[in-house]
This record gives structure tokens, C-alpha cells and sequence, in this order.
């Protein structure tokens, strides 16, 4: 079996993982990361949802996040999973550590670690996308890692429409050629409400004092290997198609 295959075999596996009935732990987490985020005082949510939306736009519209890797266009399908797997190891780390230490300093500190995990998760999506050999410069690449951002940090219905777009990319990709209509249809509501309610429960343990430290370090952790699960496999899709022959 040569490699693109073997990839093709984990993607199916990957899709089938993920709209798989959520089980009793994720249920659990669900109802106790809601009761958690009655406990938030309206303003933080007010400044978190505020943060989300000018971060985001400023991935889509700024050249702030636009990286000064090359974009790699000559390397095989294995060499970009390789090195896509040592960036992620760097930036993982840096999530970590981020979170292990605002988590130390309780709820004030945790309102801070929210732009800045947003901003490790975008910086690592830029850099992601040049490693397979997409440039972000142009902004139909932008929307792709918008969309992948959403579909790892979105509900099930969701989840399924924005995988559709990411398999239909080549097509789809099309109608972004510029930023004005997406600037107008963007729903921010929805996208902002569905990463927050994502973050509750591992997020919200943050600012629980005493564990906030472990807390942190621990959701920084797993919601960076999500993210890594899902843009990997977002790539590979388009680089089995575009690349590789085998779409």
C-alpha cells in the first residue's frame, strides 16, 4: 500500500470517528461545562465573543498572521505530514505552556488566555496551510482556514456541512476571490456562540482556583490536538486531490 492510501484509509477512519453519537463522557462534559458557564460573569463572556470576532477578522482580512515559512509546494504528501507533525509539536508546547500559566493566576488571567489560544490556533493554521503548499496570501485560503477552525470547534450538523465544503474546495474556492461579500454574509453570532459553548468545560476548569494551572495546561493541550486532527486531514483531502490524482 503506498502512502497516499494509507492516508486515504485514515481519513475514512477519521470521518467515522467523528459523527460517532457523542458517549456518556462527552454528554457529562457538556452538562457540567454548561453549569460552569452560568457561573461566568456576563462580562467575560461579553469580552471573550468580542475577542473572538476581532482575531478572526483579523486572520481573514490582516496580513498579521500571514507566515514567512515558503510555502512548500515541492514536497511529497509524507514530508509535509512529517514536518506538519514537528510544527505542531512546537506549537502544542507553546499552548501548554500558555495555558498552564495564566490558569495559575484564577479568572482574571484565564480572560487573557483566551485571545492568546486563538492566536497560538491561528498562527499554527497559517503555517499549517504553507506546509502543504497553499499560499495565504490569497484570501480563498484564508476562508479554508476559517473553515476548518469552525468545522473542529462546531456541533455535528455543522460539523458535516463544513467537511462537504472542505471536499469540494477546488470548486467552492472559487467564489472567495475577494473579501467584500464574505465580510458581508459572515454570521458571527453562530460562529462565535459555537467556539465558545466548544470551550466551556475544559476552559471554564481554568478558573476554578486551585487547579486552574493543571486545568490550563490540560485543555491548551487536547483542544490543540483536535485542531491538529482536523486541519491535517482537511489538508490531506485537498493535497490527495489536487496533488496527488486520487480525488
Amino acid at each position: 500500500m503506498n502512502y497516499e492510501h494509507k492516508v486515504q484509509r485514515e481519513i475514512a477512519d477519521w470521518e467515522h470517528q467523528m459523527f460517532k453519537p457523542p458517549g456518556w463522557l462527552e454528554k457529562t462534559s457538556k452538562t457540567i461545562g454548561s453549569r460552569i458557564n452560568h457561573w461566568i460573569p456576563p462580562k467575560v463572556h461579553t469580552i471573550i465573543t468580542t475577542t473572538i470576532r476581532s482575531i478572526v477578522r483579523s486572520a481573514l482580512f490582516g496580513a498579521e498572521y500571514t507566515p514567512s515559512r515558503p510555502v512548500q509546494r515541492s514536497l511529497e504528501l509524507e514530508a509535509a505530514d512529517q514536518e506538519a507533525k514537528a510544527l505542531f509539536a512546537l506549537y502544542q508546547k507553546i499552548a501548554v505552556a500558555e495555558g498552564a500559566g495564566t490558569g495559575a493566576g484564577g479568572i482574571m488571567f484565564s480572560m487573557v488566555d483566551f485571545p492568546a489560544l486563538i492566536a497560538i490556533k491561528m498562527k499554527f493554521l497559517f503555517e499549517l496551510a504553507h506546509v502543504y503548499g497553499y499560499d495565504t496570501k490569497h484570501f480563498s485560503e484564508r476562508v479554508f482556514i476559517l473553515k476548518v477552525f469552525q468545522m473542529t470547534f462546531s456541533g455535528p450538523e455543522n460539523r458535516a456541512r463544513l467537511l462537504d465544503s472542505v471536499k469540494r474546495w477546488h470548486i467552492e474556492k472559487e467564489q472567495w476571490r475577494s473579501d467584500t461579500e464574505y465580510a458581508r454574509n459572515m454570521d458571527w453570532e453562530t460562529f462565535q456562540v459555537e467556539y465558545r459553548d466548544a470551550m466551556d468545560f475544559r476552559k471554564m476548569l481554568q478558573m476554578v482556583p486551585g487547579i486552574g494551572a493543571f486545568a490550563g495546561a490540560w485543555a491548551n493541550y487536547t483542544i490543540l490536538e483536535e485542531l491538529r486532527e482536523f486541519a491535517m486531514n482537511a489538508y490531506r483531502l485537498r493535497r490527495l486531490h489536487d496533488f496527488e490524482g486520487l480525488g
